[in-house]
């Protein structure tokens, strides 16, 4: 009341419009339009406002956002943008986005920086200045929440999203703390995600720019026959450029000890020598290829890829990393879908990889956030309803025999065995096949069981071969980890769990083992990492999601 009383005497007739202003300010995380939370009450006494807010920018702020009013809150009611190098600095911000994979135009510096010369001219009325302060502040204010969170809600380009971005987490004090300190530039860095990898993302959307700029690279041109080691063609000069363009030649001769046959002479342009050889086998592991070092038809595809469609690749998976900005980097396993690698970070730091198996395109393993709860040794199998229609079925037609060979049985609803010699496979109704433990099963010996409404989870496989190959979208949406036993005795022993792996195994028994602590699971989606060196890991994107990503972010925004 104290407040209300000195805003009445300071403002007369504006001051109930002020209070009316305040009131849903609560906001350093505002939440998005699409999912609109009830605002917590602005805490007053914690303002620190010694005067009421100038006329003119009561009148500016009406048709604001609320987190623009706690801006201005937080400022006592100072204006921010009145000095041109302030402003200067607040365009030059702008355009820097460019950097992080955003749109500078959807910012609208260019108008800003008119707007701003003509409104800080000795003439200008306080209306104005207040409305044209209250504009850049806004500007600056909507792009920090894209860059922090994202500029799209992931809703709106996969309808199927299912991890929750929070609202952005703003620290108005320290933003202002930088605009009077002068440090515009430093503002950018405080909304900057945390994202592993992140920041090695933007080297490369840099690095990329920069070769579209300079207008990309050459195609190679079609052969009958494969590149291969010790080949003398035209060719190879192409390849070399190719390359060089993209920095592989430069991450090797600075690391000459970790390639021993890198020479550091002049290479005779045609010739097809042990460190273009080198090169290209970096560029194929970098790229999901078999690293044999011949330019066959799935090598040259992946080198002949436009510079602007690896760019444009990067900027999207800059957005699913500001998508996942608030996850933390903690005790957590991450499965890399489209690089088909699971990771897990233990309490100490250590980090864990092996090869995975994911969904083969017409079923691909979903995106999600949940926990590994408990483990199945010695699982059974039942089979999955779209398994069970596509796949087992129509062996089943042709060869009733099928399910004995597989040590399937048939089951009604209610658990009761059938006969499957008395089914009509044709219209079998509401059965249920479940294989029994052993060999065959293809969940193995373990389950890594985690709740989500897909049906899927992480598993053993007694079809080990297959993590031998470099693309492995083989699956039905579950994922089959190399080495899932140690992964299982990891998580025993980093929850605490009071159980032997080894001895439950021993007897062959079928049963659930639950986590002492559940253990934080998600499953990403990136189709270009940085994991070594300086050069992104550009992946086959196996589910068709970034074109959708790309047109959305070229779309201008709605502000």
């Amino acid at each position: 009341m104290r407040i209300a009383g000195t805003l009445t005497r300071g403002f007369g007739r504006w001051s109930m419009a002020f209070l009316v202003l305040l009131a849903p300010l609560g906001l350093f995380a505002e939440a998005t339009a699409a999912a609109a939370k009830p605002l917590r009450p602005f805490p007053m006494d914690d303002v620190g406002l010694a005067q009421p807010l100038p006329v003119p920018l009561v009148d500016a702020l009406r048709a604001s956002p609320p987190r623009v009013s706690a801006f201005y809150v937080r400022r006592g009611g100072e204006l921010a943008w009145q000095d041109r190098g302030k402003m200067a600095a607040l365009v030059d911000l702008l355009y820097a986005l460019g950097d992080e994979g955003l749109t500078p135009r959807d910012y609208r510096p260019a108008r800003l920086e008119r707007e701003g010369r003509a409104v800080l001219a000795s003439t200008a009325s306080a209306d104005a200045r207040a409305r044209f302060d209250v504009l850049a502040s806004d500007t600056l204010l909507h792009a920090l929440r894209h860059l922090q969170r994202g500029r799209l809600d992931p809703r709106d380009v996969y309808p199927g999203w299912e991890i929750p971005v929070p609202p952005p987490e703003l620290d108005l004090v320290a933003i202002n703390r930088a605009l009077e300190a002068g440090e515009v530039d430093r503002v950018l860095a405080m909304a900057r995600p945390a994202t592993e990898g992140y920041d090695a993302l933007r080297r490369s959307l840099a690095r990329y720019r920069n070769i579209v700029r300079l207008g990309g690279w050459a195609t190679l041109p079609e052969r009958r026959e494969s590149l291969r080691p010790g080949d003398v063609h035209a060719d190879v000069a192409l390849l070399r450029r190719r390359l060089a363009a993209i920095g592989e030649l430069e991450v090797m001769a600075a690391d000459v000890a970790h390639y021993p046959d890198v020479s550091l002479e002049a290479p005779a342009p045609h010739h097809y020598d042990a460190t273009l050889v080198e090169a290209v086998r970096r560029f194929q592991r970098r790229h999901m290829l078999d690293d044999d070092g011949v330019v066959g038809p799935r090598t040259r595809a992946a080198l002949d890829v436009p510079a602007a469609q690896r760019l444009a690749t990067i900027r999207a998976n800059l957005e699913r990393a500001r998508w996942l900005s608030a996850t933390p980097l903690d005790h957590r396993v991450v499965v890399d879908v489209a690089g088909q690698r699971i990771h897990y970070r233990r309490p100490d730091g250590e980090i864990w990889q092996a090869r995975i198996i994911v969904g083969q395109p017409g079923r691909p393993t979903p995106v999600l956030h949940s926990s590994i709860t408990h483990l199945t040794l010695h699982p059974t199998w039942t089979v999955p309803p779209t398994i069970l229609r596509e796949d087992v079925l129509p062996r089943v037609r042709r060869d009733p025999g099928y399910l004995l060979d597989h040590d399937m049985l048939v089951l009604r609803p209610d658990g009761r065995r059938l006969n499957p010699w008395r089914i009509d496979w044709w219209r079998p109704g509401r059965v249920i096949l479940r294989q029994r433990a052993g060999p065959q099963n293809p969940l193995g010996r373990l389950v890594l069981r985690f709740p989500n409404d897909h049906l899927v989870y992480l598993h053993d496989t007694p079809a080990q071969r297959l993590f031998r190959r470099p693309q492995r979208a083989l699956s039905s949406g579950c994922i089959r980890v190399e080495g899932v036993m140690e992964l299982a005795r990891m998580l025993f022993e980093d929850t605490g769990t009071p159980r032997d792996l080894g001895t439950l195994l021993a007897d062959g028994e079928t049963r659930n083992v639950s986590l002492a602590r559940p253990v934080p699971l998600d499953l990403h989606y990136w189709t270009a990492r940085v994991e070594a060196g300086d050069l992104p890991s550009f992946r086959p994107d196996i589910y068709d999601r970034d074109d959708p990503l790309i047109a959305a972010l070229d779309r201008p925004v709605v502000h």
